[in-house]
This record gives C-alpha cells, structure tokens and sequence, in this order.
C-alpha cells in the first residue's frame, strides 16, 4: 500500500495537518508510527485504513481486507458483545458458523468471553478495546492499523498484542501501528513512521541498511509524485520528497 503525495486538512480555511506524505508499506512488514500528540499519527492511521480521504494526492494498492482498531473503540451501540462481533463476521464476508466459531475464538484468546452478553456501552474501556481487537481480527486481514493498541489494556492483554501483531506479519499481512508508551521496542525488524511538522519520515531497521546507499535525484516538481511512484514499482525505497533548493541544482 502506497500513500503518494498525500496532504490533509480538516477544513478549507484550517492548517495542513499532514503534507506531502510519501510512504509505503509492503505485505508482511511492520511499521511503526512515532510522533508526540497532536502531529498527526491517528491522521495518518486513518489515511492507511481508509476511514479517511486525502484532501491532495492518493492511497495506492490498499488491500481488500483491512482490520481497523482506534484509540477508543466506538462502544455506544446498542449491541452485546456476541451480537456485535457475529454481524461483523458476517459483514467481512464470513458465512454464519464461521462467525461464530471466529467470535468464539478470538473472544476467549482475549479473555472476553464472561462478557459475551453485556452490551458495549456497559464495557470499561478496556474491554471495550478488546473488542475491536477481535473484530479486526475475526478475518485475517491483509493490512491492520493499530491506534495506540495498549491504551486501557490489562497487563495479560498487553502481553498479546505482540504476538497478535507477528501473527499477521507472518501470515503475509502488513501492520501499522502507533505507540507512545514503548510498547513496539519489542517488535525488531520493524521499520519507523516519524510524524513531525505535517510530514513522515522513514526509518529503516539496521539490518536492512547494511550495504545499501542513498541516491539524491532532482526532477521537476511536476513529475515528482510520478517519479516516486516509479522508484517504488522497481523496488526502491523512497525516503522522502522534498522541495529542492535552487543552489543545489547546478
């Protein structure tokens, strides 16, 4: 999944809350997404899953299925537990058994299954997040997009998040994930997504620099979006886009 000179604002006449992100993700890698309140991290989630549109620019290639899980689970609906994740089952295009039988299973892997017939907004908020943890889950999903997973979490449930978000990498899935507490320093291998100032820059793992170079080219503003694009078909990393000073184009 690719987002390609994407910009955002929440209004007309409000300020740029990300501009001219290039960054992409690839199936069975990890991203990271650090930046301190308020720059634009939960933005940038929502971009990735698509509960957002760009204002400028596109998302590229976001796979079929998505498993979304915000910072704070919507639990003002009117539903139990088992109601809630069955109708999700089904609207994910699992057949009645398998719904249940994936409720049932993610339910007791996350210690919910006590609270099977409470209605969600009844929840604390740590059930309630786990919650959205299984719905996001009940279908492997191709791509999951984690805001602050461990937010309200109990220590046992903290614990699984890890190895929730391995399992999806190692069945071919990409995760993105945001983290202001630390947690992700137990995910080596994963690359970094830095927000500051309305952009994203990227870090890659150590064990992927060795050996490599960075290459500076200089086209066209015009073309820049497109030459990106092409870099990235062919299997390079682009690390960022930038306007270019005029003393440095000789």
């Amino acid at each position: 999944m690719r987002l390609e000179d994407v910009w955002l604002r929440y209004g007309r006449r409000t300020p740029w809350v990300l501009r001219g992100v290039d960054v992409e993700i690839s199936p069975g890698e990890v991203a990271v997404v650090l930046g301190r309140n308020g720059v634009g991290k939960s933005t940038l989630l929502q971009l990735a899953a698509g509960v957002l549109r760009p204002t400028r620019g596109r998302v590229r290639d976001r796979p079929r299925v998505v498993g979304w899980v915000p910072e704070r689970f919507p639990a003002d609906q009117p539903f139990t537990i088992r109601q809630y994740l069955t109708s999700m089952g089904r609207l994910r295009g699992l057949s009645a058994a398998a719904s249940r039988d994936a409720t049932g299973a993610w339910t007791e892997r996350l210690g919910v299954v006590p609270y099977l017939d409470v209605r969600l907004p009844e929840l604390s908020k740590g059930t309630a997040q786990k919650v959205g943890l299984a719905a996001a889950l009940l279908r492997p999903p191709d791509l999951l997009v984690l805001d602050e997973p461990w937010e309200g979490l109990d220590a046992a449930t903290r614990e699984q998040v890890p190895l929730l978000i391995r399992q999806v990498r190692d069945g071919g899935g990409a995760v993105l994930v945001s983290d202001h507490r630390g947690e992700t320093a137990r995910l080596p291998g994963a690359r970094q997504w830095s927000v500051a100032d309305g952009t994203v820059s990227v870090t890659v793992p150590e064990s992927e620099r060795e050996g490599m170079a960075v290459v500076e080219v200089a086209v066209p503003a015009t073309r820049a979006a497109d030459t990106a694009a092409a870099l990235r078909a062919a299997g390079h990393q682009v690390l960022r886009v930038r306007q270019a000073d005029p003393s440095e184009i000789g």
